[in-house]
């Protein structure tokens, strides 16, 4: 019988299908941070209960934690005290713990594929919606809630109903300017926040094929955005390639096991999705969001559509609108920009920075713009210092923070002002989502770099002089 990909990971780890109820699932790796995580071990501890497969099980601490100073204690209390709870935790449990100063502390999702812990064919689950990034690598990979991250912890196994299946394609090349960030972006504005809703997306076609890991990656955190379960991509030899000789990888003879294994994992071709939707890849330019969910974005160039022409609600649009004082109408270029937002497990990997450096060079930061540009890890605080790109920055008047989630939630001391603008690199605009009052324009880390330096939202592709169709 002919299976999808999403089916034949899914269905491999299924340990007992309950009648008319959810399928058990085996989860593989089992990731874990600081907020998500002290109520599930508290669980364990009130009824006897050990980790069973502390092997299996990885920690970090990324939510809660400053983006400068890291060396110094924890200021905020709930913060340091989560901090505290997740190390005592993972030390009790025997569970292999990344805390800050670490070698391997980072994002939760971007310490995972850096460090070979995220392989192809695998189940992983994480108490984070953005656990979805992880789909890039032919993965099955989805966030889950507090009590399921307890259930994980003591069963290594969960409770799921399988979700249908949707495969997008985008065939078709890219023009120049257009990164994975705005193919998400695109695709979310076509479809609604809540388009994907009780599926399981697979992303296919020329497009996804012809993207860097990196890029899949950005493409599969944004999955959650349009109501998806995840998104995955099939894995092929840009995968075998980026996965092989990390350190949690297989290695020797289990390496070609595994590899027998992943070669598999591929839609079969006469294969059934429940929905199946295709675009043009030519169709899509650098995007940017105008509201308050990351499907009211539209092109750059373009200008917000009036109420009557969006599906939804007009109230609920007009609100939206007046949390960020925008009107129907107006153009999105020029707008001025006073936060501008470089990072999270969206955009914090090497590939964004090095896209940053390519707007910025010989350029310099507008003088009213704040600019927090924050490395997924320290893997990548690395390479930007290695590759010469932390020269590009200070020369062009920026300050490289410490890795951390940042100012992707208000959950930290990153805060963007009430009122202010924020052209950011994560993930998410919701009302007060980067801080009370906060007015968040989603958009790549090349439309950041061109707002940091002008300060205002402008057109990438003007400053990198690619001629526009």
């Amino acid at each position: 019988m002919s299976k999808t990909l999403f089916d034949k990971v899914w269905d491999s780890h299924v340990v007992r299908s309950v009648e008319n109820g959810p399928d058990v699932l085996f989860i593989d790796r089992h990731l874990v941070h600081e907020v998500t995580s002290p109520v599930a071990f508290l669980g364990l501890k009130n009824r006897g209960i050990p980790v069973l497969y502390p092997n299996r099980t990885f920690a970090t601490a990324d939510h809660n934690t400053p983006t400068r100073n890291q060396h110094l204690p924890v200021a905020d209390p709930l913060s340091a005290n989560q901090l505290a709870a997740l190390e005592r935790n993972a030390t009790e449990h025997g569970i292999p713990y990344w805390g800050l100063g670490h070698e391997k502390n980072g994002i939760v999702h971007v310490i995972g594929p850096e460090n070979g812990i995220t392989l192809p064919g695998a189940t992983i689950v994480c108490g984070d919606s953005h656990t979805s990034t992880h789909g890039a690598f032919g993965a099955i990979a989805f966030g889950i809630g507090t009590s399921e991250v307890e259930m994980v912890l003591a069963t290594q196994c969960i409770m799921q109903p399988k979700p249908k299946s949707m495969r997008i394609n985008i065939n078709g090349s890219l023009n120049p300017g257009v990164t994975p960030k705005d193919v998400a972006l695109y695709i979310i504005s076509q479809l609604t926040t809540s388009g994907a809703t009780g599926y399981f997306v697979e992303y296919a076609g020329e497009v996804f094929r012809n993207m860097s890991m990196e890029g899949r990656m950005t493409v599969c955190n944004l999955s959650i955005e349009m109501g998806a379960r995840g998104g995955m991509v099939a894995p092929d030899q840009k995968t075998f390639d980026y996965v092989k000789g990390r350190e949690f990888a297989p290695k020797g003879a289990a390496w070609d096991e595994a590899m027998a294994y992943w070669e598999t994992l591929y839609t079969d071709k006469d294969a059934r999705f429940d929905k199946e939707l295709t675009f043009n890849g030519a169709d899509i330019e650098p995007m940017i969001t105008y509201g308050t969910n990351p499907g009211m974005g539209l092109g750059i160039s373009q200008s917000i559509p009036a109420a009557e022409t969006v599906e939804g609600g007009v109230s609920t649009y007009r609100k939206s609108l007046e949390y960020m004082a925008f009107s129907e109408g107006e153009a999105m270029i020029g707008k001025k920009v006073d936060f501008v937002f470089l990072g999270s497990c969206t955009n914090g990997r090497i590939e964004d920075f090095r896209a940053f450096a390519q707007v910025v060079k010989g350029r310099k930061k507008a003088d009213h713009v704040t600019a927090w540009l924050v490395p997924g890890s320290h893997q990548v605080e690395a390479a930007i210092r290695e590759e010469g790109i932390l020269e590009v920055l200070t020369e062009a008047g920026f300050e490289l923070r410490e890795p951390g989630c940042s100012a992707c939630l208000a959950m930290n001391e990153d805060k963007i002002p009430a009122g202010k603008y924020a052209v950011s690199t994560s993930n998410r605009n919701f009302e007060g989502r980067q801080g009370p009052g906060a007015r968040t324009l989603l958009a790549s880390p090349l439309v950041a770099a061109a707002a940091a330096v002008t300060g205002k939202v402008t057109d990438p592709r003007q400053l990198l002089e690619i001629e526009m169709a």
